[in-house]
């Protein structure tokens, strides 16, 4: 198996390296781009409608009835309770949990599936016109972060860090509105906090007012009354 999939990584490399003619460069990018507007344009025309909503991030991995997916799940019912909207990466895990949530709520639910070769598809749980299937994680992540008035962010791997580390800068260098971003199970996000507070902080490559951008909970009560708390505050409009 080992063999095989390092035969199938070096294919991939000399692909990648091969040489290539100006037509079949030409070609491919401006098939490339107008794929990447068309992804665009769809999620504009569909996430516009859509009114205040809250992104949730975590782990595609997390059990059904395990901790962490009960907690989303009980996350998204809250907050659409409140009259939020519930944004997700779209599939499985912790996504599919508060979509699930969302959906019982009687809430808008939203998922944002990345279309990903034998792994992750649509849960049953997204409003069927509010389902979006994206090819490119960039367009997927331009659209959680200019459609959520908030975020919410449960145990998981990189796709999670990723999301929540982009929504950081973005707010560090005020390229997006100081919306709350919640980091939920503090005993899960202590290490990652320490050592952003041991190095980075005390390497001065960021500030102390960049450890006030997030917060960190224990429960989804905790979760949603952050987000709530904020909308009382400032009143909020989608955030275009």
């Amino acid at each position: 198996m080992e063999e095989m999939i390092n035969k199938k990584e070096e294919a991939k490399i000399r692909k990648a390296f091969k040489d290539k003619n100006w037509n079949e460069i030409k070609t491919y990018d401006s098939w490339q781009i107008f794929k990447v507007i068309a992804e665009f344009v769809e999620g504009f025309e569909k996430l516009s409608r859509i009114g205040p909503c809250v992104s949730i991030f975590g782990s595609a991995k997390a059990k059904p009835g395990s901790r962490y997916y009960k907690m989303a799940e009980e996350i998204a019912y809250l907050l659409t309770k409140k009259g939020f909207g519930v944004i997700t990466g779209g599939g499985p895990g912790i996504m599919e949990a508060a979509n699930k949530g969302a959906h019982f709520s009687g809430g808008k639910s939203v998922g944002l599936n990345i279309n990903l070769p034998n792994e992750q598809t649509s849960n049953i749980f997204i409003d069927p016109d509010k389902l979006l299937e994206f090819d490119n994680f960039f367009v997927r992540k331009v659209m959680f972060m200019k459609y959520s008035q908030g975020y919410i962010v449960l145990p998981g791997g990189f796709g999670t860090l990723d999301e929540t580390f982009e929504a950081i800068t973005l707010i560090q260098t005020q390229k997006l509105v100081h919306f709350p971003i919640v980091l939920v199970v503090k005993d899960y996000w202590k290490g990652l906090v320490d050592w952003i507070n041991e190095k980075l902080l005390k390497e001065e490559s960021i500030s102390q007012e960049d450890m006030n951008i997030f917060k960190m909970v224990d429960t989804p009560e905790e979760a949603v009354k952050q987000i709530e708390e904020f909308y009382n505050k400032y009143a909020l409009k989608p955030n275009f």
